[in-house]
């Protein structure tokens, strides 16, 4: 019996001579009905390509195949007529992709997004349409999306955003659903959510899930068979149980091994307290009417008090919107904030900018995105240099460049780098160039801003290990902000966690991990740490 898909010695190439870029080399996957194979593997490793050759939506001709068969249900799909993969793409066989917002036509509402594909190929009218809409919405959570269905993909979060994206791929009961990193950008309660979603949907339609991911929790929980993918090659497949507890190929065991794992080295309980923070607020004007009163307030930060001790690292967690990050900026005052902010004994509110340029050097931070944070117009060596020229230190040209060098070095990069630009870096050299622009000013604390999230699992183990060392080296206070619980246990010595700008629990990280008193904080563990398939393949917490 033939398999619902059938991908036999696939190859996916991009450019020709010289510049030729090997993404897929020889890949041959099955996938039957009702079984979710999970593609597994670091950035560029071709996971992604593998399905857009399926879908057959690459930029062809740059892209092009010099080997391979894709079958489906026995009908092959290579060389078949563009009409014919317009009739199947998003009928028979659909995608889910990675970032929503910008798979999502922002000038559309969420209707016309949806009853899209059902005009096109179940012919609705409009009524129809219509009802379906209203019918896939309910069906995947999001009942109160039926009265704004004529809202803009921005206007909802990012889990709701996926949602909708859901509703789409399965408008038309789908044989196949292609989930490309479904579940990334959201937060881990949405995650857990999303995924008990994909898998009742799949049970329900008796749909077969092919699911690209980089995070072996999630595999584990979903997929009845796993591929594992390096360099645009399988190099390992077969059982999940199997691949997973018994690995064979030495980059499976890798992968396996660069889960962040261990716990922060102990800090001293006597160390000076080097912030200190008491009832924070951070509250956004929502202004109405013509003469823009103010007639409510965002209460992003409400009343928050805390404390960071030299050595130590107090872990923020919670899920987006809860105020996270407004907290971070409002401890450095680079965002405007009612309370006490006292750095190393000094209290930091009602000093004038000049005031707070010695203490500047001494509190640094680094961001999310380490790509958007470095400009692209600097070298890293201007880059990482800005801060000495800033505060005057470091000395003249030559023994900056050497301090710059040493810093390159402490944190894992060549010296001879520093003449290169940001786009020359892979994702995780570009957030060791971030820490060592924060770290070549020899600051006591440093905020860390969700520093891991745009990472692969295995380079953020690396970041987490490199956080370590230079915290025991240098003395370092952190403020660690995340929505990865598994890296937060792995850096925290304590542990605040945030819902809607409140604190609903805070304490030793152990305390929190192991015996969470507040219900949000036990469904963040739950979600977290939780998660596995019951005897019915159903996915619990």
């Amino acid at each position: 019996m033939s398999r619902l898909l059938e991908i036999k010695d696939l190859s996916t190439f991009f450019g020709r001579g010289e510049r030729e870029v090997k993404a897929v080399r020889n890949l041959s996957l099955g996938l039957d009905k009702g079984e979710t194979v999970a593609l597994v593997g670091e950035s560029g490793s071709g996971k992604s390509v593998t399905a857009l050759s399926v879908m057959r939506l690459l930029p062809y001709p740059l892209a092009w195949h010099p080997s391979g068969s894709i079958r489906f249900q026995g009908e092959e799909l290579m060389g078949a007529p563009k009409t014919r993969i317009r009739e199947l793409r998003g009928d028979r066989i659909a995608m889910i992709f990675q970032e929503p917002l910008n798979s999502l036509n922002p000038l559309h509402s969420i209707e016309q997004q949806i009853a899209e594909v059902l005009l096109l190929h179940k012919r609705m009218s409009a009524s129809q349409a219509r009802d379906r809409v209203v019918e896939l919405l309910v069906h995947v959570g999001l009942e109160e999306a039926v009265k704004r269905l004529h809202a803009l993909p921005h206007e909802f979060s990012g889990g709701q955003q996926q949602r909708i994206m859901i509703a789409m791929a399965l408008a038309n009961e789908p044989d196949i659903l292609i989930a490309d990193e479904p579940t990334t950008a959201v937060d881990v309660t949405i995650q857990a959510q999303l995924l008990k979603l994909l898998k009742d949907l799949q049970a329900e339609h008796n749909m077969a899930l092919l699911l690209i991911t980089h995070d072996l929790g999630i595999v584990r929980a979903m997929a009845d068979r796993v591929s594992v993918m390096h360099d645009g090659m399988v190099v390992e497949q077969g059982k999940t149980k199997d691949v997973l507890d018994n690995p064979k190929a030495p980059y499976t065991q890798h992968l396996l091994a660069s889960e962040p794992k261990g716990r922060p080295q102990p800090a001293n309980e006597d160390a000076p307290e080097i912030m200190r923070a008491g009832h924070v607020k951070v509250w956004y004007p929502v202004k109405r009417g013509v003469l823009r009163r103010t007639v409510d307030h965002v209460k992003a930060v409400d009343d928050i008090t805390f404390n960071i001790r030299r050595g130590h690292t107090l872990g923020v967690v919670g899920e987006s919107g809860s105020g996270k990050s407004s907290l971070g900026r409002a401890i450095l005052r680079l965002e405007k904030c009612q309370g006490s902010i006292q750095f190393e004994g000094k209290e930091l509110q009602g000093l004038s900018w000049r005031e707070l340029y010695p203490h500047r050097r001494k509190m640094q931070m680094v961001f999310q995105d380490p790509y958007a944070s470095l400009s692209p117009r600097l070298s890293i060596g201007q880059i990482v240099e800005e801060g000495l020229l800033v505060h005057k230190i470091g000395g003249g040209r030559d023994e900056r460049r050497d301090l710059i060098g040493e810093t390159l070095k402490e944190v894992g990069l060549e010296p001879d780098m520093l003449d290169r630009y940001p786009h020359e870096f892979s994702g995780g050299q570009r957030q060791r160039i971030s820490i060592a622009r924060a770290l070549v000013l020899r600051p006591r604390l440093i905020v860390l801003d969700e520093p891991t999230s745009a990472l692969d699992m295995s380079v953020q183990a690396q970041i987490v290990d490199l956080l370590r060392k230079l915290q025991k080296r240098h003395d370092l206070a952190y403020l660690f902000i995340s929505h990865d619980l598994r890296v937060v246990r792995a850096m925290s010595h304590d542990v605040l966690v945030m819902r809607r700008g409140r604190v609903v629990e805070q304490g030793p990280a152990d305390t929190i991990f192991d015996a969470p008193k507040d219900p949000y904080t036990h469904a963040l563990m739950a979600a977290a740490f939780e998660m596995k398939a019951d005897e019915t393949g159903a996915v619990s917490l």
